[in-house]
This record gives structure tokens, C-alpha cells and sequence, in this order.
């Protein structure tokens, strides 16, 4: 069986709607017998002829599957710092509450244990890490888990925390919505 073929048939296999985004070692696990170069190749291929999409760099979406695309920066940050402390707050997390009128558009926030970093997601939009040194034992009354976006998420008055630990513009936020939340 060729190379593309086989890989369609395993993606098919494996993927729904919950799991639709392959990292390469998830790719390169599904196809062992591939030499280095053969596998750039096969993921290239994959890519132009639609069987795949990049999300970013090393993350792949298959694109068959139902999926919802609000959630595709949520599970890929997921995805993407597994190994890590990883919450939703600041304005992702205010702006979900309520607390911050103006929504995100294709961009999230997350507190990280990892470094601070941003992501660029292509046309999905942008992950931002913001570095944590806070423990998650420390978080836990603070914290409750989304299992849609496969994330915890700060509650307000710990993404407010964040804001202003963190020396972003608190601007936008709604101190009348707030102090009503909090």
C-alpha cells in the first residue's frame, strides 16, 4: 500500500472528534517503517493534498472529522505543553466570565509553568503563554477543569490576580461586573 494511502487509512481509523489534531511523533508513530526523509515527504504530500492542515509547527488537524473550531487553540495548547502547569485566565478567562466586553478574536491566554511564548496558529489564531511560577496545589480552590477545551480554568478573581501580577492593562475590565462575580 502506498505511503499516503496508508497514512489516510490510519488517520481514519484513529481520529473523531475529540482527538483530531497529530503531532509528527504521533504521525511518525503511526508510520514506523518510514525513512526521515520519506516521512517530511509523506507529511508534505499530506498537507498539500488536504488529507491534513497545520495548526502550527509539528501540531497537524485532520480535517475530515467533526470538530468544533472554537476549541481547535484550546485543545492545541493542550497538545502543545502537555508537560506542563497550564490554565486559561487573563483576558481569555475575564472575557468568557463576562468581565471584559470586547472577545478575544483568535486569541488565548494561558498561565504557564512553561516559558512565555506565543504561537502562531495560522488562520486558527494565536496561543499565548504567559510564565507562572504559582503551584497548582496552591491554585486549587482557584481552578476548575474544562473539559471541552481540555484545560483548567482560573476563576475571576484569579485571572484579576494574573492581570495584575502579570502588568497587563486592566482597561477593559468591567469593575461593576466584577465585584457582582467576585
Amino acid at each position: 500500500m502506498q505511503p499516503i494511502k496508508q497514512l489516510t487509512k490510519i488517520l481514519t481509523e484513529l481520529a473523531d472528534e475529540e482527538h483530531y489534531l497529530f503531532s509528527l511523533a504521533d504521525l511518525k508513530g503511526a508510520m514506523p517503517d518510514q525513512s526521515k526523509g520519506g516521512f517530511k515527504a509523506l507529511v508534505s504530500r499530506g498537507v498539500k493534498d488536504g488529507l491534513l492542515k497545520r495548526v502550527c509547527r509539528g501540531l497537524y488537524l485532520y480535517p475530515t472529522v467533526e470538530y468544533v473550531s472554537g476549541l481547535v487553540l484550546f485543545h492545541a495548547a493542550a497538545r502543545l505543553r502537555a508537560d506542563e502547569f497550564n490554565y486559561i485566565s487573563l483576558e481569555t478567562a475575564l472575557s468568557d466570565a463576562g468581565v471584559i466586553s470586547q472577545i478575544p478574536i483568535n486569541w488565548i491566554t494561558l498561565m504557564s509553568s512553561g516559558r512565555s511564548h506565543i504561537v502562531n496558529c495560522g488562520d486558527f489564531g494565536r496561543i499565548e503563554f504567559v510564565h507562572t511560577k504559582k503551584q497548582p496545589e496552591n491554585l486549587r480552590d482557584y481552578l476548575i477543569y474544562d473539559s471541552h477545551c481540555h484545560l483548567w480554568r482560573a476563576s475571576v478573581a484569579l485571572a484579576v490576580k494574573d492581570m495584575l501580577a502579570t502588568k497587563r492593562s486592566t482597561d477593559l475590565i468591567d469593575w461593576s461586573a466584577l465585584n457582582e462575580l467576585v
